[in-house]
């Protein structure tokens, strides 16, 4: 795939490519609002100062969780790059989704954290990983394919880990703490069905243009930029803060 992509001329900077670098910007804009697994103001207070069963509420903060979670987006955003089939965008979603779920509920239950620099590093080694995975980068450098199958529910796993590591800064009530947990990740389930949907609809727009091939080139690359951009800002900060 990766000579596929990288065949022909340089490429045009066509009205998609411009369209990416827009997104790249405006996605660098709001890294301080919403670095990585980070929670609005509001809903911290919220979560710190709730009690008792509360399923409708932790819906809503788990969908706005996906919806504004850039890193869980970046990475679903290639994830289903090169996938055209819905069952099969279906399955590869659904194995993030286990893995987010699994570590999210395993993290807060048992009170188990690390440094929360270090799981958002790895969020952003995953992006770069996929945009490297979607450039055909590992045939062509290391002679082999990872299963990608299970690198998505891999990189799932450290999702979900770093939600754990930052919510157990809340001092959560404990009072319905695990109906709300489960409540919060139906909520990341139906955040991730919007997102993925609108992904999804664009996608299909930008996949009609026959110069998309090309532009995917790009397209990765950025992502892949952004996933170095989010590891070097979490590594600074593992180095910096005392």
């Amino acid at each position: 795939m990766f000579s596929e992509l990288s065949a022909g001329r340089p490429l045009p900077a066509g009205r998609y490519t411009l369209l990416i670098v827009l997104a790249c910007m405006l996605l660098l804009s709001s890294f301080d609002a919403a670095f990585a697994h980070g929670v609005a103001t509001g809903d911290k207070g919220y979560i710190q100062e709730s009690s008792g069963v509360l399923i409708i509420p932790f819906i809503y903060l788990g969908a706005k969780h996906m919806v504004t979670g850039y890193d869980h987006l970046l990475f679903l955003f290639g994830v289903i790059f090169f996938l055209y089939r819905l069952k099969d965008v279906g399955l590869y979603v659904t194995l993030f989704a286990v893995g987010h779920s699994v570590t999210l509920l395993f993290g807060v239950l048992t009170n188990i954290s690390v440094s929360a620099y270090v799981v958002d590093a790895i969020i952003g080694f995953s992006v770069v990983y996929k945009a490297l995975d979607n450039l055909g980068a590992f045939p062509r450098w290391f002679g082999f394919q990872p299963n990608t199958k299970v690198a998505t529910l891999l990189f799932g796993l450290m999702h979900g880990f770093g939600l754990a590591t930052k919510i157990q800064d809340f001092e959560i009530s404990p009072d319905g703490l695990l109906i709300n947990l489960i409540a919060f990740n139906v909520g990341v389930e139906f955040g991730q069905i919007l997102a993925l949907s609108a992904i999804l609809i664009l996608m299909g727009f930008w996949r009609r243009n026959r110069n998309f091939m090309r532009h995917t080139y790009t397209a990765n690359v950025a992502m892949m930029s952004l996933g170095f951009l989010l590891m070097g800002y979490q590594i600074s900060g593992l180095i910096l803060t005392p």
